[in-house]
């Protein structure tokens, strides 16, 4: 029976390891993990400064002086938080906030978060949305280490590897017959195991570029000084509510 090779083959996968390995979001190249220490002393040898008492480090990325902190969860890295150390006006953090969006997209190792640009147009009024109505701007991406494919939707990626991956383990199927499905061979079993642990995998990696490797940034401020802050966050040591 169909059913019977499939169970097995999955069987074979968990039992192999297949989820033993993941990548988290970096930093700098940095992976957002381990020690709070550690991150700190890795960030210093990138050429920023500590300062021990304000618990943050200070330096200059992506052309704009910032300064740094390290936020932790049971003791482990999740996220790394960058704000800019200079205000701007509200023309010129359109500018800012636009010139990251057109960054990251152009990035391949960034997706977006959709398909529209998450560019500003020059008719919102910033200053009145955050002051009057307390208006989030926020463009989130997702990172991976792997060339960015054709497509800018995520779900749709997801969708797409899902059904692939089906229809493929479905024509491997067909040309057995019952009783040969009913009794798989190794080679069966195996060939089934090897459709099934890419499908796993892929849908995986997607899940992870949705919740796991997220770097977004945001507009702070009011009445005409405002300021980007950036958020690179691992979401495999992100609080999950277990502690509650």
């Amino acid at each position: 029976m169909m059913k019977k090779i499939l169970i097995l083959a999955m069987t074979v996968i968990l039992s192999s390891g297949a989820f033993a390995q993941r990548e988290v979001t970096k930093f700098l190249g940095i992976p957002v993990d381990g020690t709070k220490q550690s991150m700190i002393q890795k960030l210093k040898a990138k050429g920023f400064t500590y300062d021990q008492q304000k618990d943050r480090l200070y330096g200059e990325f992506n052309g704009a002086e910032v300064s740094i902190s390290v936020q932790t969860n049971g003791n482990k890295v999740w996220r790394i938080v960058i704000t800019d150390e200079i205000d701007r006006s509200e023309n010129q953090i359109r500018i800012r906030f636009n010139n990251l969006v057109n960054q990251f997209e152009n990035n391949n190792k960034y997706m977006p978060y959709k398909k529209d640009s998450q560019t500003l147009s020059d008719n919102e009024d910033i200053s009145y949305e955050i002051s009057a109505n307390d208006k989030q701007y926020a463009a989130i991406f997702y990172q991976y280490s792997k060339d960015a494919p054709e497509f800018s939707d995520i779900l749709t990626l997801q969708k797409e590897y899902g059904e692939r991956y089906a229809k493929e383990l479905k024509e491997y199927l067909s040309q057995f017959t019952e009783e040969q499905l009913e009794n798989p061979t190794e080679e069966m079993v195996e060939n089934s195991k090897k459709i099934l642990n890419q499908s796993v995998q892929s849908v995986m990696t997607m899940n992870d570029l949705i919740s796991k490797k997220v770097v977004w940034f945001t507009i702070g401020g009011a009445y005409g000084k405002y300021y980007i802050t950036m958020f690179y966050e691992n979401g495999y040591n992100e609080a999950d509510g277990s502690d509650l």
